[in-house]
């Protein structure tokens, strides 16, 4: 075994995944959460979901805009003007005097109320709204599937910072048995049992066991960091994990009821195939412009002086009006057909990548699937492994205290038991995480 190259491994890769965070201010506060605490404080202290949680009001904002299609449009106004003034129009007529036909009114008062309400609009009003309708829902599908994101990673970061916390209460431990390793080394030397290159080598692995667990504080300070970001903690805080690592191997369920059950509950699949719907009745939407348009109109006018009355006075009168317009467009020039054209392109684009997303979500089920069981057998090994390396380390301890084992053998079999311990550390958390992911994948 060669010793030296695993304390490089360790210490390079603690150096490359979790890099030394800057030196600053020692945390000013413990916060002891359970996982269930965790995710709850980062549901409510996303930026993300806010964000999304924004833009699904604002597509049910839209919604009710299109139900508004529905309603009668009414407008009030009212307004006056200033006229020059003109000489009057008269006509005398025999035995009827004088009369003014157009006098001069200068000032002109009007108010008017109307009303306006679409009959026919081909089928526009009705697919705005399904459009509407299946936005805001994939609007809510987008907040859902940015939620399980949000859980995985927080599952993640807190299942990481066990491991850290854990690694490094292993590595601090391993160092106790380096500096007794050490101590008796140096004791041989100094009654002449031991060379002084066998102290020099203790040295150096116990030395290389305090560097190890320097990185591994390191990353814990690292991913704590990452948690309370999540989490929404003030900086300086200190998360210590309530949940304990070790857990029962889960039952899973067959591949194929597994991806089933993906297919009807990933919050991504609905929200495509919403759009995909929206898509279609925007497609609807455009091939209304070339059908008749239908509205009736209602308005009421009281005016000083009143343009519809004869002859006009210098007083308030009302009049009303209602009509009918039908209407259609009788050539654009294709305008209608591209633009349903495009809508419709669009539309197949979306069923596409609802097809493609479909075929990646079997890939993504059945993958999780394999890590979980590989994980489950890695953490099978791993805690065989640490029985195993616990019982050698004995066994070497008690020979080379009858002077049967030499030194660089006892440290062998110190630095397996380290190794033992990371790696059943770095198995539970790996199952742990693998069960997050199979649940993401699946939509739980």
């Amino acid at each position: 075994m060669n010793v030296k190259r695993l304390w490089i491994a360790l210490a390079l890769t603690a150096t490359v995944v979790f890099p030394p965070p800057a030196r600053g201010e020692e945390p000013s506060s413990t916060v002891r959460l359970t996982l269930a605490e965790a995710l709850e404080r980062a549901r409510a202290h996303s930026p993300r979901l806010e964000s999304l949680s924004a833009l699904q009001q604002a597509a049910e904002a839209a919604g009710r805009g299109a139900r508004a299609e529905r309603l009668p449009l009414v407008d009030l106004s009212g307004g006056y003007t200033r006229n020059s003034n003109v000489n009057e129009f008269q006509l005398t007529l025999p035995g009827l005097g004088t009369r003014t036909l157009f006098p001069n009114l200068p000032n002109s008062y009007r108010l008017r109320a109307g009303a306006s309400l679409p009959l026919y609009t081909g089928g526009r009003v009705e697919n705005a709204i399904a459009a509407a309708d299946r936005q805001r829902e994939a609007a809510a599908q987008d907040r859902s599937g940015a939620v399980n994101d949000l859980l995985l990673e927080t599952q993640a970061a807190y299942w990481n910072l066990v491991t850290a916390r854990e690694s490094e209460r292993v590595l601090r431990e391993s160092l106790t048995t380096f500096e007794a390793h050490l101590k008796d080394a140096r004791n041989r030397f100094e009654v002449g049992t031991a060379a002084s290159n066998e102290v020099l080598t203790v040295q150096v692995e116990r030395d290389r066991a305090e560097l190890a667990r320097l990185q591994a504080e390191n990353a814990a300070l690292v991913v704590n960091e990452n948690l309370i970001r999540l989490v929404g903690l003030p900086p300086g805080s200190r998360v210590e994990p309530a949940e304990p690592l070790d857990a029962a191997p889960p039952a899973t369920r067959e591949t194929e009821a597994l991806v089933a059950a993906a297919l009807g509950a990933r919050p991504e699949v609905r929200a495509l195939a919403a759009r995909a719907q929206a898509a279609r009745a925007v497609v609807e939407i455009q091939k209304s412009a070339s059908r008749p348009q239908a509205n009736l109109a209602l308005g009421y006018d009281y005016a000083n002086p009143n343009p519809r009355i004869f002859p006009q006075t210098d007083s308030f009168r009302g009049t009303w009006s209602a009509g009918v317009t039908v209407a259609i467009r009788a050539f654009d020039g294709g305008r209608t057909a591209a633009a349903a054209a495009q809508a419709s392109a669009q539309a197949d684009a979306l069923d596409r990548q609802l097809d493609d997303l479909k075929s990646r979500l079997r890939l993504e089920v059945t993958s999780r699937t394999l890590d979980l069981r590989a994980a489950q057998a890695a953490l099978t090994v791993a805690g065989r492994s640490l029985e195993a390396a616990r019982e050698n380390l004995r066994v070497v301890r008690d020979r080379y205290q009858e002077g049967v084992m030499s030194s660089s053998e006892l440290l062998d079999a110190e630095t397996a038991l380290l190794r033992a311990g990371l790696d059943q550390t770095s198995a539970a958390t790996q199952l742990r995480i693998a069960l997050a992911n199979l649940d993401r994948a699946v939509g739980r």
